[in-house]
């Protein structure tokens, strides 16, 4: 056998990519698994944004390779976005650069950024792929807890405490998942004014910030953030659009020119289609998002009623398209009980571990799953907890 690269020692593959082909084979017609692990969203895009997919691709002249930075219609499209959403101003030839999803550019942006040794700044609890990449490209992981004492805040006054000297980036992201926490223009500020004073890049990871958000906040928007940040986002959550993989990356025409010469060694520019389509998903108004969020508001009050037959505890004020929760005190391996609700009612929530040690004891529960399916789950789970109540009275 040939020995593999040093690199992929200590990666390990993606948890999702495992335990998802289990959950599949535990699958039946008769007593289908309900996955409420996942947060794959399983409502369709908006109709324009179909219909622009279609006519573009029926052309001849569409299938060719494109543009590294992306047609300017869909530039122009995202920085309206950022204007309308945001109150942002991007420049469209040097500020924005679009993505084949922004999980792409956590990995461009490592790339052109850190060096072997290179210290990064990852959540716990946080998205694994922050510490994934950053062990790819050979830098030292530095976690920082988001505390549940604060909220699931980050503690900016522990941080200034530490020697970061060698810090080349620190990952954030508001909304924040698993924990649903959203950040405050003051947060942000600390946040910025810190990677400022250390002389390191700030990479806010922003795709969940119109989903049941009322106030959606761009780290670009902070005074003095174009001096050190950079703003991944996304079609994927907001618009129904994860399969279809397109996202971007926007800041400082240098940062981003940074990401462009990695980007531009790995593919050969987005399908003219799909940009077209984007095009069309960015121009979704308020009324197309009120309709979304309220069928997710739904689901949340499902998903919560099913928590607390479980008895777990959790914050009501959660943004995103999860909702991450508090085991309870008699359950001693989250891990073993989650497989064992999984096993005895085909029902799949997601473990805390995975986003880190801060999440031992949570397990998270995605709304991308009908209403209908989450009433279901809660009464497999009933029953479950009922018959676990029973066996214990006669132990």
């Amino acid at each position: 056998m040939i020995k593999t690269a040093n690199r992929i020692a200590n990666v390990e593959e993606y948890y999702f990519s495992k335990k998802l082909a289990e959950v599949r084979g535990l699958d039946s017609p008769e007593f289908p698994v309900i996955n409420l692990g996942i947060g794959s969203p399983d409502l369709s895009p908006s109709s324009e944004t179909i219909e622009a997919l279609v006519s573009t691709s029926q052309k001849t002249s569409s299938h060719g390779y494109q543009n590294y930075k992306g047609i300017p219609a869909l530039r122009k499209g995202i920085q309206s976005f950022y204007k309308t959403t945001y109150n942002v101003d991007l420049d469209i030839e040097a500020e924005i650069l679009p993505l084949m999803g922004s999980k792409e550019g956590i990995m461009h942006i490592a790339m052109a950024f850190v060096n072997e040794g290179d210290e990064v700044l990852i959540p716990d609890p946080g998205y694994p792929t922050y510490s994934s990449v950053a062990k790819l490209v050979g830098a030292k992981v530095n976690t920082y807890q988001m505390k549940e004492s604060l909220d699931w805040g980050i503690d900016v006054e522990e941080l200034k405490q530490r020697d970061l000297s060698k810090v080349k980036i620190m990952w954030i992201n508001f909304p924040h998942m698993p924990t649903g926490k959203t950040a405050s223009r003051s947060e942000l500020r600390e946040l910025v004014d810190l990677a400022r004073k250390n002389n390191f890049l700030i990479v806010n990871d922003n795709p969940y910030s119109l989903i049941l958000n009322d106030s959606p906040l761009s780290i670009l928007s902070i005074e003095g953030a174009s001096e050190v940040a950079l703003e991944l986002n996304s079609l994927s959550k907001s618009h129904n659009m994860a399969g279809w993989r397109i996202g971007w990356v926007a800041g400082n025409k240098e940062y981003v020119d940074a990401v462009l010469r990695v980007k531009s060694n790995m593919d050969s520019g987005m399908f003219l289609g799909l940009q077209q389509a984007a095009v069309e998903a960015l121009k979704n108004g308020n009324t197309w998002f009120t309709e979304l969020n309220a069928v997710y508001k739904k689901r949340k009050t499902a998903a919560t009623r099913l928590l607390s037959e479980l008895g777990c505890s959790y914050s009501e004020s959660q943004s995103g398209l999860f909702v991450w929760a508090k085991a309870p005190e008699k359950v001693k391996d989250v891990e073993k009980w989650i497989d064992e609700i999984l096993y005895g009612t085909k029902v799949f929530i997601t473990p805390g571990f995975i986003f880190g040690d801060a999440g031992k004891r949570f397990i998270r529960i995605s709304l991308c799953a009908t209403e209908e399916k989450l009433l279901e789950a809660h009464d497999r789970i009933e029953k479950f907890v009922h018959k676990e109540k029973v066996e214990k009275a006669h132990a």
